[in-house]
């Protein structure tokens, strides 16, 4: 099984709902919404030159009406031709955007799920995905050892990585479990996509435990490298590594490995300080696309929005350079 897109590792939940398109008040949109309405690639085809946020007036209740945001072209470093970079303004009108998102599709109200037949012991989650006793009671004998594993093994081995590079560290640590209603819902799905039992099923979820290092942009390609091999060193086995610096929906790099003692396997992502915070920003967009439950409309307005994001994320230089794996055959040394 290939590389999933970016999952939620070391993000706060914002667990997906079904959402139903309602109408703009009144035919009238802001100037931001209006520009992200369009698949991105019809958008960005006719695009009458780079992204450009010209004027946008603040919804009500804000204090700052008719904030103004600079015009200038962005240099192809993704910073502005002032020498300044652009991520801030960028970042603070994303938060707007995604504000203003939820507010013209609300969450459509939904019964709980009804659990009063489930036998006892099961496990019964959104679309409707079950587990009987027997395969939940394995899998939270499972995700136990697996808490034990990342506590006691993985963890340490990772925070021995990072003390050999002052230059950058590990976020999120205290998000690296995924939950364990997550897990389930991956188990269920795998034993019904590759017919296989639940303890199969689990053992080829990549990101039951997940890592995210986060650099400097001048010193993140040689970083990158570095720790891949000193993860390697550590006796991890690199299983996958998908490059996504070129992708226009997401930025960074994202690897899976195992553990060879116990078999175990986990993610670990490289981040810089604002390819991370574009991740934070459009990780509600991504899993509402994830879920699969947006229009035709919806969806294109999630993805325009993602787009926008990554545009302003700066390129480390030679960060496009680090291979897949195994992909092109080539190790990621």
């Amino acid at each position: 099984m290939g590389i999933d897109h970016p999952d939620d590792a070391n993000v706060p939940s914002d667990n997906p709902t079904d959402r139903t398109p309602t109408p703009a008040n009144d035919g009238q949109q802001s100037s931001a919404s209006n520009s992200e309405t369009r698949y991105r690639h019809e958008y960005y085809a006719d695009q009458r030159g780079p992204a450009v946020i010209e004027e946008r007036t603040e919804p009500a209740g804000r204090s700052e009406p008719g904030v103004r945001f600079k015009t200038e072209e962005p240099a192809e470093n993704g910073h502005q031709a002032n020498g300044t970079s652009s991520w801030e303004e960028t970042a603070e009108l994303s938060r707007w955007m995604w504000g203003e998102y939820k507010r013209r599709w609300p969450p459509e109200q939904r019964a709980p799920v009804d659990r009063s037949s489930d036998p006892p012991g099961s496990w019964h989650g959104e679309s409707n995905r079950v587990l009987n006793p027997v395969d939940n009671e394995r899998i939270e004998a499972q995700c136990g050892r697996i808490e034990e594993r990342e506590r006691e093994k993985i963890t340490p081995a990772l925070r021995e990585t990072e003390s050999q590079d002052p230059y950058r560290h590990l976020i999120g640590l205290e998000r690296c479990l995924k939950g364990r209603d997550r897990i389930k819902e991956k188990v269920y799905d795998n034993m019904k996509a590759l017919t296989i039992s639940a303890n199969e099923a689990l053992s080829i979820v990549p990101d039951a435990i997940r890592y995210t290092f986060q650099y400097e942009e001048a010193r993140y390609t040689r970083g990158v490298r570095a720790d891949i091999s000193r993860l390697r060193d550590q006796g991890f086995k690199l299983d996958k590594l998908k490059n996504y610096w070129s992708d226009d929906q997401y930025r960074g790099i994202n690897s899976h490995w195992i553990e060879p003692d116990t078999g175990q396997r986990l993610e670990v992502q490289f981040h810089t300080r604002i390819s991370y915070e574009a991740k934070q920003i459009t990780h509600g967009a991504y899993e509402r696309i994830r879920a699969g439950r947006p229009d035709k409309f919806e969806q294109m307005v999630l993805e325009a929005f993602q787009k926008k994001v990554v545009a302003e994320v700066p390129l480390p230089p030679g960060a496009v350079e680090i291979p897949d794996y195994p992909k092109r055959g080539i190790d990621a040394r």
